[in-house]
């Protein structure tokens, strides 16, 4: 299939499933500026070895199906078409696909889990999963990642009228992983869709999640953690595409940064379509740099096309630990390292409580207390 006729916005031109309509970036566009194309391993030219070893394995409650498919079954694409060349790459070089289906008004007692695990750097592995929860459905999936890769995905989860769909990602790769890895969400009428993202290992981790709806109603609610240590470079590139009346959308990232050459780089883009009137929609980033040589990139961004909004809005902040916390902690006989962890802890914990999984939620904080134990 060739271009598709509808662009995803002035700053996403264009979307296709032909590897072919997307140039090499150079690093000079819009899109991949910020990314160290070097450190792609070749995930961007077509250069990557394609004998890389990645493997996906579900576990899921009963009720929950789960399929191994072929690149011709009719669910893979059909809710998202790639918007990069990287996306495209991993579109035209899977083999199988996994496909997970919630059926019509089930309610599963327990969640999916989904574990993806490297088997070495050498060479690139490409991989899809299509996650559909049928109307009326809800259920929680659970991503890991870990291992070494040199690997790109594309995940779509496709969320059915009334349903709703939790969703946390877990980036814990080893030091020498790269991944690239597009999350697209398409919303039908009434539908809900939480998704958590936790980004801590990896050498170069550029994650993409986007959202569509396809009728009025859908609520998204997109959240995110990140601690960039010393050489790393950790990217989240979100899109929320308005183009139905009366639906919402809510953003809220946060990361730490520590050491030498840490680099974090979040992109919140939000179009709210003339067709859009009654959207709701709000973006934050913020970020703590705890040590000199550490960098965050934070720009978000809002194409209102109506002036029929109920709400729209985005900030941004990126700053030091505040020296007056502290202080104030000192100053009650706690020691600086001490109140150091605790600061970040809270800046971080505010959102990583929202993890509804007790036993994620307890992990994601014992990461993080070991990330500044370093």
């Amino acid at each position: 299939m060739g271009l598709n006729e509808k662009p995803l916005s002035t700053l996403h031109e264009k979307a296709s499933y032909d590897l072919a309509d997307f140039e090499v970036p150079t690093g000079r566009e819009e899109a991949w500026r910020f990314t160290p194309l070097s450190r792609l391993k070749g995930l961007h030219n077509g250069k990557a070895e394609p004998h890389g070893k990645v493997g996906a394995v579900a576990f899921a409650p009963e009720g929950v199906r789960v399929e191994t498919v072929g690149r011709d079954d009719e669910r893979i694409g059909k809710a998202y078409v790639p918007a990069d060349r990287v996306s495209a790459q991993a579109y035209a070089a899977f083999e199988e696909a996994l496909v997970v289906t919630v059926p019509k008004e089930a309610v599963p007692d327990e969640s999916v889990s989904i574990k993806v695990k490297g088997q070495g750097g050498d060479g690139a592995a490409y991989g899809h999963t299509v996650i559909v929860v049928e109307p009326l459905a809800q259920a929680t999936v659970v991503i890991e990642h870990e291992g070494s890769a040199v690997y790109a995905d594309n995940v779509e989860f496709v969320v059915g009228e009334g349903a709703t769909l939790k969703v946390v990602t877990l980036q814990e790769w080893d030091d020498d992983a790269v991944h690239v890895s597009h999350h697209h969400a398409q919303l039908a009428k009434d539908a809900t869709f939480k998704s958590f993202a936790v980004t801590l290992g990896g050498d170069l981790v550029r994650l993409s999640p986007s959202v569509s709806y396809t009728a009025p109603g859908g609520d998204a609610d997109l959240m995110g953690v990140y601690f960039v240590d010393a050489g790393q470079h950790l990217e989240h590139r979100l899109l929320v595409d308005h183009s139905q009346p009366n639906c919402k959308s809510n953003v809220d990232y946060r990361g730490a940064l520590q050491g030498e050459d840490a680099h974090a780089v979040w992109i919140g883009d939000v179009i709210i379509r003339v067709e859009a009137e009654g959207t709701d929609t709000y973006e934050l980033n913020r970020n703590l740099i705890l040590t000199d040589g550490a960098r965050a990139d934070s720009v978000p961004n809002l194409e209102i096309l109506t002036g029929e909004v109920a709400g729209a809005g985005h900030a941004s902040a990126s700053g030091r630990l505040d020296d007056e916390h502290l202080f104030y902690l000192q100053a009650r006989g706690i020691p600086h390292d001490e109140a150091r962890r605790l600061v970040v802890k809270g800046f971080l914990g505010q959102l990583i409580e929202k993890i509804e999984i007790e036993e994620i939620r307890e992990r994601v904080m014992n990461a993080v207390e070991a990330e500044l134990a370093r």
